[in-house]
């Protein structure tokens, strides 16, 4: 334990020593905040517009869902924006460490390579959540303006936040190939569209196939999260993607160190 911690505390203190954590962070927040004032905008119109039919034709205003209309859509924006900034927070994991040499010390060190993997794992997963934590300041203004529906929001910051540590795992992974942060980074965002790909694909084939498909695609699993729906086999997906791109960083380490690079 306290070899890992020391690993984390190591990251950590990296993140925030460079301006890689500042930028990241800045620019996740302008761009989700961007969004949310579009959708917010445009769903406040709509409100508007509804009333002022309903005076004109002396109907019932409409219940509009802020929900439905505003928070749902962004999160999935909020989701995409996360697939192309997670990367360059686990680019530099391991292939910081192959470029500047330290690799070795870190392979012959008395610190395990499940150590190194999940303290490095945990700090790049802690600065995600640091990221979901001050976006939420933008879901808190809406309580003060109306009622949205507090258990479908915090069920769609769960579904981000796993769907964060998928990203997160196998960019740790890719980082463990390569000295070049930015191939690592490609590789990543470059693997992860394949399986919103597949998503895709699962909606242009056969029932069968498509509900097949369906099962390995990141975005449709997070579908029910953004629409309040905790179901625990999505859960357990996005558990075992994000073991598996730990394994296979494990797994990489583990050849490197018996090549002896």
């Amino acid at each position: 334990m306290k070899n890992y911690l020391a690993i984390l505390g190591r990251e950590w203190k990296s993140y925030f020593s460079s301006p890689i954590a500042y930028v990241v962070m800045g620019l996740f927040l302008l761009i989700s905040g961007v969004f949310y004032y579009l959708l917010v905008t445009n769903f406040v119109q709509m409100c508007m517009q509804a009333d002022m039919q309903a005076r004109y034709y002396q109907m019932a205003v409409p219940k509009l869902n802020v929900n439905m209309m505003a928070i749902r859509p962004l999160l999935h924006n909020m989701s995409l924006f996360a697939l192309f900034f997670l990367p360059l927070i686990t680019m530099r994991l391991f292939s910081d460490e192959k470029k500047s040499g330290t690799i070795e010390l870190l392979l012959t060190s008395p610190v395990t390579n499940t150590q190194s993997i999940l303290g490095k794992f945990s700090a790049a997963a802690g600065l995600y959540l640091l990221m979901l934590l001050l976006s939420g300041l933008y879901m808190a203004v809406l309580f003060f303006l109306g009622k949205p529906e507090i258990g479908q929001i915090l069920t769609g910051y769960l579904g981000l936040f796993l769907l964060g540590l998928c990203y997160i795992a196998f960019g740790l992974f890719f980082s463990t190939l390569t000295d070049n942060q930015i191939i690592a980074a490609v590789s990543t965002v470059a693997f992860i569209l394949i399986f919103w790909a597949i998503g895709w694909i699962s909606g242009m084939a056969s029932p069968a196939v498509g509900k097949i498909l369906g099962n390995f695609s990141l975005i449709e699993h997070f579908d029910d999260f953004a629409k309040g729906v905790l179901d625990t086999r999505h859960i357990v997906f996005y558990i075992s993607f994000t073991v598996m791109g730990l394994f296979l960083s494990f797994v990489s380490i583990e050849s490197a160190k018996w090549r002896g690079r």
